[in-house]
């Protein structure tokens, strides 16, 4: 069971940063205005100012509970569902410190859940493949300049860059990365990030790799 979390850090990263944490009892309520999504494992989910992850982890929890439902009988459909379902949650934060605790937040929820399907048929190489997914889609920058920022929160010249995760054959995950601006650019909301955003095919494209799931760590 998770600890409860308070609502704010401190009040200098309140003034300076703005960061109020959203409660557990609100985070489920505006889940539940798009259940049908977080239920869906393939389904991607953007939060432009993730903290450390209340949102991001609530979405992850309900995702694995599904692909436990109709995989768990599997321990192979399980794991490569379960990596799906990580992969398709993306997380943006200005302050590093919430970028780390909500990366590990996500890992330690997503593998205690693959230990407990799994047993003794985990594997290690995959629990390092969801880590690096995790690194690739929540990270630390700017949602309104779209840019990474610099230990002091300073906006530097690098893009955000996402990264797509996408299984083409069985065990086959296709990595395709683009820049967060150019995804935003042709979107009909004004750029509005809403907490259910549609990330697709649209923007620069940058890199393609082609892997097996476990091994996606390997191409950096």
């Amino acid at each position: 069971m998770e600890q409860k979390q308070k609502q704010t850090k401190s009040k200098e990263r309140v003034r300076q940063h703005g960061e109020v944490f959203t409660a557990e009892r609100e985070v489920k309520a505006m889940c539940d205005l798009v259940k049908d999504e977080t239920e869906r494992i393939d389904s991607r989910f953007l939060e432009p100012a993730c903290g450390d992850g209340n949102f991001l982890a609530e979405i992850l929890k309900r995702k694995l509970t599904v692909v436990r439902r109709k995989y768990g009988r599997s321990h192979l459909d399980y794991e490569k569902n379960a990596v799906l379902a990580a992969s398709s949650i993306y997380g943006v934060d200005i302050l590093l410190d919430n970028v780390i605790a909500c990366r590990e937040r996500m890992f330690q929820l997503w593998d205690k859940e693959y230990a407990t399907v799994c047993k003794k048929d985990c594997n290690d190489q995959t629990r390092e493949a969801v880590k690096f997914i995790l690194s690739r889609n929540i990270v630390c920058g700017n949602a309104l300049t779209l840019n990474c920022v610099d230990e002091n929160t300073n906006d530097t010249d690098e893009p955000i860059i996402f990264s797509e995760w996408a299984f083409v054959t069985a065990s086959q995950l296709q990595r395709s990365d683009y820049t967060f601006a150019e995804l935003l650019a042709q979107s009909s909301e004004q750029k509005q990030l809403t907490l259910h955003s549609n990330i697709s095919e649209e923007g620069i494209f940058l890199k393609k790799y082609i892997t097996h799931y476990r091994r996606v760590q390997e191409n950096g």
